[in-house]
């Protein structure tokens, strides 16, 4: 028996509440919208014989999925941008980075994806379909498969156009063990490159500022960066992708979580021009800008050099610097030498004075 279809009219269409209802719109939203975007990324899967795209209400994963002895790692975010589009990505490409790359800090390489649209009622369905696309050929070049998801719709006025919340499955081996808790006094503080590029790449977008130089959202897959670093052993103590709040947040967070100090060289943190630029028109400090393509690494000094190297070597590490050191300190503070020799407190972001930005 043939189901009797409304055609979905995705280049003028807009989304209804009925794409929400879980009757036929719904249907043709997920058969015409969201199949053909995931599709690809079910192509590994389905050559080891796992059956995906069953429209069941959850996925059945394989025995044997990870190697023997290593541990699994999940991790889910929830992505929020204003505007869903914008230089060097969208809302889907950041969904998918966010999710993988949080996989990755933690040193396991990403295995499955789920992923949830939340749609504005009025969304034009040609928006819809182009976010899709983002997240299917992020996830195809971040070697992970979409597995299941969800698609839900809110009123008019209520949803900012769209929301993604994404969850991942990862695997990792029992040599490493990456916490935000294992700093130690000693240790050597790294960033792998420019810092605060997404932040001001969403506001000059946003707000319609225009620099010398464009500003362009580093979003960008991280496995590949920081693989070679899982291999280092326990001379890397963290890894961590300074996402909201930013370098400075992420480091009191770390320091907190470790009951560490930490100093930092203001001199000797990269920061693209248009970037420094923006902040000192703006009054925006750096270091607590998101980024959604930069890792914060935390290592031995014996290990120091090669961490730096192993950075250096890929396209996205290649401005990559050591910015500080762990010191010992009770109160957890984070310190920002300047190039005067004083020294200034980074504390934690207060407010949010970007909002939506990932």
């Amino acid at each position: 028996m043939s189901v009797r279809r409304r055609p979905l009219p995705i280049a003028t269409g807009r989304v209804e509440l009925a794409h929400g209802a879980g009757g036929l719109a719904t249907w043709q939203l997920v058969d015409e919208v969201f199949a053909p975007a995931f599709a690809p990324t079910w192509a590994h899967w389905s050559s080891q014989g796992f059956t995906t795209a069953t429209l069941d209400d959850g996925v059945v994963l394989p025995a044997g999925l990870v190697p023997p002895g290593h541990r699994l790692v999940q991790s889910t975010d929830v992505h929020v941008v204003s505007p869903l589009f914008f230089p060097g990505g969208d809302l889907g490409v950041l969904g998918v980075h966010g999710t993988v790359n949080d996989l990755a800090m933690m040193g396991a390489t990403p295995l499955t994806l789920t992923v949830g649209f939340i749609l504005e009622e009025g969304l034009p369905l040609l928006d819809v379909q182009r976010l899709a696309r983002s997240v299917g050929e992020a996830a195809c070049a971040a070697g992970v498969a979409i597995v299941a998801g969800d698609t839900k719709v809110v009123e008019r006025g209520k949803g900012d156009g769209c929301f993604l919340a994404v969850s991942g499955l990862g695997h990792v081996a029992p040599t490493v063990q990456l916490s935000a808790r294992r700093a130690r006094p000693g240790d050597v503080v790294i960033v792998s490159g420019t810092i605060g590029d997404h932040g001001v790449a969403i506001l000059a977008c946003r707000e319609g500022l225009r620099f010398e130089t464009p500003t362009v959202s580093d979003t960008a897959c991280l496995v590949s960066l920081v693989a070679p670093l899982w291999d280092l052993g326990d001379d890397v103590r963290v890894l961590r992708d300074p996402t909201r709040g930013g370098v400075g947040t992420t480091l009191n967070e770390i320091a907190a979580a470790s009951s560490v100090g930490m100093v930092l060289r203001e001199d000797a943190i990269p920061i693209a021009p248009a970037v420094q630029a923006a902040c000192e028109l703006l009054g925006l400090e750096p270091l607590s800008l998101a980024n959604e393509g930069k890792v914060v690494v935390i290592c031995a000094p014996a290990v120091a050099t090669t961490v730096l190297a192993c950075l250096r070597s890929h396209p996205l590490g290649r401005d990559a610097a050591v910015v500080g050191e762990v010191v010992d300190d009770a109160t957890c503070t984070v310190a920002l030498r300047t190039p005067l020799g004083g020294m200034r407190v980074l504390d934690w972001l207060m407010g949010d004075p970007l909002p939506r930005i990932c």
